[in-house]
């Protein structure tokens, strides 16, 4: 898959809520409450990366996961990236 260029990622990104670029990545980080509510959002995440073959970068810290995506092979964003988002942020309600 392609690397996206600046423009490209501007108009995704404008599409999805919360995110933000960090270097060559987005990053967002997500409130759960609680350390238990942490674990299970990272567990939600698995099925849909597992499925794409795409695996984003999880910090927990207590009751906050940060979720980094960028795709390693292509050195940069791709549309799987922007796809993985929206997923998450579909699984996070």
């Amino acid at each position: 898959m392609a690397r996206l260029s600046d423009d490209e990622i501007a108009a995704r990104l404008a599409g999805l809520s919360g995110w933000e670029l960090a270097g060559q990545a987005l990053r967002k980080t997500f409130d759960r409450g609680n350390f238990v509510g942490s674990v299970e959002f990272v567990r939600a995440i698995t099925d849909p990366a597992e499925e794409m073959n795409h695996h984003p970068d999880i910090s927990i810290s207590w009751s906050r996961v940060e979720v980094t995506l960028t795709t390693h092979s292509e050195g940069g964003l791709t549309e799987r990236d922007f796809e993985l988002a929206a997923k998450i942020d579909e699984l996070a309600g």
